[in-house]
């Protein structure tokens, strides 16, 4: 298992692996990627939602929809403190209940004319959008690597290490950039997992457009 065919034949097969592992993790790299932006944007997107939603109830009346737009209020002021411990404020019952809350408010508005009529279908079609979008945004705070991909690369990776050092030489030098190559390694597998739960970890999306409906309401 020494001899220079042998050790030809093992520097070829870790060639491949080497190439297939860069090319999964550059995948999983790239779709982690995309997860997080597609939470952020949805985020954006929900809070310009909220913001909007609340300038038609005052549009339809401010006293009328006062108990609305405080319950809605009350909704984005616990959306944004929870979002910035890391806790998915997003599929919790008391922000189903405050959402609740909002619509059912809405919906015992008594229009006064044909116009208020047509401001209060506004309002419960734009709610539907807004209830619509949260649960994406539910859907989307999971993972979406699958597991027995990232045990697949582990074992590659694995392969990969054991081949360099087949025949690599014991010193200092070889076991320093081994354990550093290791790290290195870790650290991508590492970033994958962490944006790959967009409202969770270090690399998270941002509280700060709720913190701005916060402010504008």
């Amino acid at each position: 298992h020494r001899v220079s065919e042998t050790e030809t034949v093992v520097r070829l097969f870790a060639a491949f692996f080497v190439v297939m592992t860069g090319l999964v993790i550059g995948l999983l790299l790239n779709q982690a990627k995309n997860t997080l932006d597609a939470a952020d944007k949805g985020v954006h997107a929900y809070a310009v939602q909220l913001i909007l939603f609340d300038r038609a109830m005052r549009h339809y009346g401010a006293e009328e929809t006062e108990a609305a737009r405080t319950s809605l209020l009350a909704y984005a002021r616990q959306a944004a403190a929870r979002m910035r411990q890391s806790d998915p404020v997003l599929s919790s019952q008391t922000a189903e209940s405050l959402l609740r809350d909002t619509i059912n408010a809405v919906q015992k508005l008594v229009p006064a004319d044909a116009d208020h009529t047509t401001l209060k279908q506004e309002l419960e079609k734009r709610f539907s959008a807004i209830y619509e979008m949260r649960w994406s945004l539910v859907e989307q705070a999971e993972g979406t690597v699958p597991t027995p991909l990232l045990v697949m690369v582990t074992l590659w990776l694995i392969l990969i290490f054991a081949s360099y050092g087949f025949r690599a030489p014991n010193n200092r030098f070889v076991v320093t950039s081994c354990v550093v190559s290791s790290l290195l390694i870790a650290s991508a597998m590492y970033l994958i997992l962490d944006m790959d739960v967009p409202f969770d970890g270090l690399i998270q999306v941002s509280p700060a457009p709720l913190e701005r409906v916060v402010a504008e309401l």
